[in-house]
């Protein structure tokens, strides 16, 4: 079990361009279960599969567990997720220490880009890249299995 303590914000879609990201990941993900408890999410990203467990928030900071399994079996478990799915490309820049994940929606959420960054602890000092936008790490409106089911 891993805890994953992390915040989310919205970003400055200019700002992004001007940083010339390259290298991302393409991500398919869907969610098998999507009750306040607990998420069942399926994912694929660079060819390989991977399912995860999260449990509800407190505040920033959720139990996460995460297994690969084989890409034939996520790409099966994907299928059964019918309509709660989302297409996305994750791009990683490091800036003041940490490694901030930057999520450029694909589809129906196109023109979304949400920034995460994963802390050590919920009270740890993150200084904020000039990118980033209003914080939405409590708001369910932008957790990916909302963001999924919509």
């Amino acid at each position: 079990m891993a805890l994953e303590i992390e915040r989310k914000f919205l970003c400055d879609a200019k700002k992004i361009a001007a940083l010339n990201l390259s290298n991302g990941e393409k991500i398919s993900q869907g969610y098998l279960s999507t009750e306040i408890n607990c998420t069942v999410r399926i994912r694929i990203k660079n060819n390989r599969g991977f399912l995860t467990i999260k449990t509800a928030n407190d505040g920033i900071v959720r139990n996460e567990f995460e297994y690969e399994i084989p890409i034939a079996d996520a790409e099966k478990i994907l299928q059964l997720c019918a309509k709660n799915t989302l297409e996305k490309t994750r791009y990683k820049v490091e800036f003041g220490g940490h490694i901030w994940e930057i999520d450029i929606f694909e589809g129906r959420h196109s023109g979304l880009i949400l920034a995460e960054v994963e802390m050590r602890a919920a009270d740890e000092f993150v200084e904020l890249p000039d990118w980033i936008g209003e914080e939405v790490s409590n708001n369910p409106r932008y957790y990916n299995s909302n963001l999924a089911a919509e």
